[in-house]
C-alpha cells in the first residue's frame, strides 16, 4: 500500500474518519462513525460539474479549487483546531480521488499523519454488498412468527434484554412492517444506510449462538431486506406466538395509539389498501378512524386484512412453520411479553 493510503480493513487504526463528500452523499450512506466535512457542498458540486461539462476541466478545477480550499480551511479552524500532533485521521471521498486527496494534503502539511482511503467510499460499499451476500449463511435463525398484533417486535426486544442474540429488522428499517407501520418520530433510512447498519449488526453477532428474528416480508415499508438474508431467515426454525384475538387487539390499540391522534394520517394509510378492500369497507374504516373507534377499526383490520394475509404468507414463505414450537399467550401487556420472552429463551 502506498504511503499515505489505507484500506477498508484498516479503518479501526484511525482516530477519526472524515467523509469529504457532499452532504447528500453522506446522508445516503457513509462509513459508520464518520463525520461529514464536505470539501464541496451540494450546490458547489453542481456548479463545478456544470462548468466541467459546459466549459472545460481546467475551468472547473480553477473554480472548484478555490471552493475546496475555503471549505478545508473552515474545517481546520472549526473542527480540528484542537487536535494534538498524534491525531491520525482517515479521509475518504467517492472513489479516493481529488476531494479526499486535497484534504489529506492539507492535513499532512499541518503535521498530522493523515491517510486517504484507497478506492474511497466505493470500496467500502463493495465490501458491504459482498459481505451481505455471504454473512447470513453463517447464522442459525429462530424466526418469531405470529399474526399481526402478536407483539413479535416487543418479544424480540425482551429477548435482547435477557441476553439472547437478536436481529431487529424493524428497528433498523424504522418501520413496523404493516400498512400502518410508518413511525411518527423516525423517517426510514436510505436503502444503502439500512444495509450498512445491517452489516455492522451481523458482524457483531456470534455465529455459534442462535439469533432471534421476526418473520418479515421482503419489504419493510420501502426498505428491501437483502436476498441472502431473507432466504436464510425463511429456512430457520420457527417459534410461534399463539395469542387470542382480544389480547392481540388490546396490544394493537396500545401500540398504534399515536394514530388515534391524527385521523387524517390514519385514513391516508388505510387508502393504501384500496386495491385489496372494497370502497364500502374503506369508507367504513375511515369513519371509525375519524370517530376515534380504534378498537372496532383494528378488530376489522385483523379479521379482513391482517389474518387472511398472514395465513397466505406464512405457510408459503417459512419452510418450517408447520413444525414451529408454539408459545401461547392470554395477555400481551408488558408482563405477558416478558413471560413469553423468558419461555422462548429457556426453550432454546
Amino acid at each position: 500500500m502506498k504511503k499515505g493510503f489505507a484500506t477498508v480493513a484498516q479503518l479501526s487504526e484511525f482516530d477519526e474518519i472524515i467523509d469529504a463528500r457532499s452532504p447528500s452523499e453522506f446522508a445516503d450512506d457513509r462509513i459508520p462513525g464518520a463525520i461529514s466535512c464536505p470539501v464541496l457542498d451540494d450546490e458547489q458540486r453542481a456548479i463545478v460539474g456544470t462548468i466541467y461539462k459546459q466549459r472545460s476541466a481546467f475551468e472547473a478545477r480553477r473554480v472548484g479549487g478555490a471552493m475546496v480550499a475555503e471549505n478545508i480551511a473552515r474545517h481546520l479552524s472549526e473542527r480540528f483546531h484542537d487536535k494534538p500532533k498524534e491525531w491520525r485521521p482517515l479521509v475518504y471521498c467517492w472513489r479516493g480521488g481529488q476531494r479526499s486527496g486535497a484534504f489529506v494534503t492539507w492535513l499532512r502539511m499541518v503535521g498530522w499523519d493523515a491517510c486517504q482511503l484507497e478506492g474511497g467510499y466505493k470500496n467500502w460499499r463493495r465490501e458491504v454488498v459482498a459481505e451481505m451476500a455471504e454473512l447470513p449463511g453463517r447464522f442459525s435463525f429462530r424466526v418469531v412468527c405470529g399474526p399481526t398484533g402478536s407483539a413479535k417486535t416487543r418479544v424480540i426486544e425482551a429477548l435482547a434484554s435477557l441476553g439472547a442474540q437478536t436481529l431487529d429488522l424493524e428497528d433498523l428499517a424504522a418501520h413496523k412492517g404493516s400498512v400502518l407501520g410508518a413511525l411518527p418520530d423516525r423517517a426510514q433510512p436510505t436503502q444503502k444506510w439500512f444495509e450498512t447498519s445491517l452489516y455492522i449488526r451481523l458482524k457483531a453477532l456470534d455465529p455459534g449462538r442462535p439469533v432471534f428474528v421476526e418473520a418479515e416480508s421482503r419489504k419493510i415499508g420501502r426498505i428491501h431486506v437483502p436476498e441472502a438474508l431473507i432466504m436464510r431467515i425463511r429456512e430457520g426454525d420457527c417459534v410461534l406466538i399463539d395469542a387470542d384475538r382480544e389480547a392481540r387487539l388490546d396490544f394493537l390499540v396500545r401500540d398504534y395509539a399515536y394514530l388515534g391522534a391524527d385521523p387524517a394520517e390514519l385514513c391516508a394509510r388505510l387508502e393504501h389498501l384500496s386495491k385489496l378492500q372494497s370502497r364500502e369497507t374503506l369508507d367504513r374504516w375511515k369513519a371509525l378512524a375519524h370517530a376515534g373507534e380504534l378498537h372496532a377499526l383494528y378488530g376489522e383490520l385483523i379479521e379482513l386484512h391482517y389474518d387472511p394475509l398472514y395465513k397466505r404468507s406464512q405457510n408459503r414463505n417459512f419452510a418450517r412453520i408447520e413444525a414451529a414450537q408454539v408459545f401461547s399467550a392470554d395477555s400481551l401487556d408488558d408482563a405477558g411479553i416478558a413471560k413469553l420472552a423468558q419461555r422462548m429463551a429457556s426453550a432454546t
